[in-house]
């Protein structure tokens, strides 16, 4: 009897602490319901300038020209306005304005450092916009639920609606839908089919990486999933015939037209930048608001000394053509089929010193140091020998596993499609950057341990400055393992020039010396692209040569590419290229 008497007290204890804690919570919920309230317009509206520098403090450019321009709803049209809803939230004319589930996710991972979180309405996402921030703090996201109910209160749907299309960042510097509308597809917004707003709408889960001037492979597949996801949610419910959805196709937006603050090499180096910077998890809008001063680690001189060596190689490369006036000989001509990419790191900190992406930023504004579509070739042949080694197998066969394994943890990305290919791992089928390809040998020069390319050296907007990761990280290869696989770029190590004799690693066919360093180069199995991997002390240098038709983008097979241009390029970069003082205070 006093077993059970002790029971029903402590469920009635128990219950008495649920029914005072729910009303704590409900007492909590409605004194912060009537004390947050519906705020002005915050200042971020109110875009300003970047300011970006070089490692020594000087100006690399100024950007800011932000593209904004609010239009009422009525010039939206109807099924443009349902894509948005249909990717963002489509129970959003039925709703309260807020998610509490997604709410609560977000709160969770802000307090554990989870990174960002969706799950936010159509409202919630307007309030933040608006009347908010893009920071990621609890209280932030707090204030955004209560404001959200009383939006949600006072305010039509259609009203919220048209304020979240105009406040939305879309990438490109556009905020708003009109300015997207321009900037994507130079129409004007009314003009807009479902297709292109299903593509301006999947745009807003990530509007940098779905940008299809600069996505790389895999996030192009990523934004034509989200793309078609969205229109699958139209048929769904109920707005789009879903006869009509099969013989959709997707829109290619117009490449961009950038600021001359970008012109030459700035705006490559410039994507990089803030590329890294999204991905240390400041907001793209919150970027793109502006106020930011903004220090690389790119060093002018070594900048300067590899775009020169660019320019000299490619002109080396190609026969000079036969001159009408002897006295004045004609400078060669660079094939326009012909696009280079390269990225100078230091394998002690990670620091990118020079990046080459292209001839200029604002005629070919995809960045050929950071593309990932050809082929790793030759380059991929040092992370085989190092699987091999890590796997006790020297010279026998290791499964493509353990390589991709290997790969993943030097850098690469290895959940390509191009890892699951025939003989892929043995052929380097992969696509590969030459920034990651730079970082991938800087960790096998750094003796193992994780090396991941930096190109920021500093952020800082007000009194916040965003804390970077660390360029140089723990140990992720044995030793000796490293030093193996580092020994075929210099061409004296056990694999030589040629790679194993079974012919099972893609050979490195040639090394060159310069006197300050050696490295090796070969061409890729499609012919399509050639490499070269520098290696001295100071500097890890990738550089790739890639086969792109100018007429139409696509990529083609290099032909009569004459005396090895990429060994040419890193023997003139190395011959000028030298270290660079220390910044100057403020940068």
């Amino acid at each position: 009897m006093r077993m059970r008497i002790r029971r029903l007290l402590t469920w009635r204890r128990a219950l008495a602490a649920c029914a005072t804690l729910c009303l704590l919570l409900i007492a909590a919920f409605t004194v912060m319901y009537l004390v947050i309230d519906i705020p002005r317009a915050n200042e971020q509206a109110k875009a300003q300038s970047n300011v970006y520098l070089f490692a020594d403090g000087t100006r690399l450019a100024r950007t800011g020209e932000v593209n904004r321009e609010s239009v009422p709803l009525n010039r939206v049209p109807e099924n443009v306005r349902r894509a948005f809803v249909a990717a963002e939230n489509k129970d959003f004319y039925s709703d309260s304005g807020v998610s509490l589930s997604g709410t609560a996710r977000g709160v969770f991972s802000t307090v554990t450092g989870g990174g960002k979180q969706g799950g936010s309405t159509i409202t919630q996402q307007y309030v933040k916009n608006y009347y908010l921030s893009q920071e990621q703090t609890v209280t932030r996201k707090v204030k955004e639920l209560f404001i959200s109910l009383k939006v949600d209160r006072h305010n039509s749907k259609d009203d919220i609606l048209a304020g979240y299309l105009n406040t939305s960042y879309y990438g490109r510097l556009a905020y708003g839908v009109q300015a997207a509308a321009r900037s994507y597809y130079d129409k004007e917004v009314e003009d807009l089919t479902v297709e292109e707003g299903a593509y301006l709408a999947a745009l807003l889960q990530a509007p940098s990486q779905y940008d299809w001037a600069v996505a790389s492979p895999a996030d192009k597949r990523n934004a034509k999933a989200r793309w078609g996801y969205v229109l699958d949610n139209m048929v769904g419910e109920g707005w789009l015939d879903a006869d009509d959805r099969p013989e959709m196709r997707f829109p290619v937006p117009l490449d961009p037209k950038a600021s001359a603050e970008l012109a030459g090499q700035a705006g490559y180096l410039v994507d990089a930048a803030r590329r890294e910077l999204i991905a240390a998890g400041v907001g793209e809008q919150e970027l793109a608001g502006g106020g930011w001063r903004i220090t690389l680690n790119i060093e002018p001189k070594r900048q300067q000394a590899l775009r020169e060596a660019v320019a000299a190689g490619l002109g080396a490369s190609r026969p000079v053509p036969r001159s009408d006036t002897p006295k004045e000989p004609r400078r060669p001509e660079k094939d326009p089929d012909r696009q280079v990419g390269a990225a100078s790191v230091d394998p002690r900190s990670g620091r990118i010193v020079a990046l080459y992406g292209g001839d200029d930023y604002l005629r070919h504004y995809l960045n050929n140091a950071t593309r990932a579509d050809y082929q790793a070739g030759p380059t991929f042949a040092p992370v085989v020998l190092a699987a091999r080694m890590e796997a006790g197998e020297g010279r026998g066969a290791v499964d493509a596993g353990a390589i991709r394994r290997t790969a993943k943890r030097l850098g690469m990305t290895a959940d390509r499609a191009g890892f699951a290919a025939p003989r892929a791992t043995s052929l380097g089928l992969m696509g590969a950057s030459p920034l990651e390809m730079a970082g991938v040998h800087a960790t096998l020069a750094n003796d193992g341990e994780k090396v991941t390319p930096s190109i920021v050296k500093s952020a800082r907007r007000g009194d916040r400055t965003v804390e970077l990761p660390d360029a140089t990280g723990e140990r992720v290869i044995g030793s000796a393992a490293a030093k193996f696989a580092h020994a075929a770029v210099s061409g004296k190590g056990p694999a030589g020039a040629s790679g194993w004799p079974d012919g099972s690693v893609p050979p490195l066919s040639e090394t060159v010396d310069v006197g300050v360093g050696r490295g090796a180069s070969g061409h890729t199995d499609d012919r399509k692209a050639e490499w070269f991997i520098g290696s001295t002390p100071d500097l890890v240098t990738s550089i790739g040569l890639f086969g792109e038709s100018a007429r139409t983008g696509k990529q083609i097979p290099l032909e009569h590419t004459g005396d090895d241009p990429t060994a040419l390029i890193w023997s003139a970069y190395m011959a000028t290229s030298a270290p660079e003082p220390v910044a100057r205070n403020g940068s």
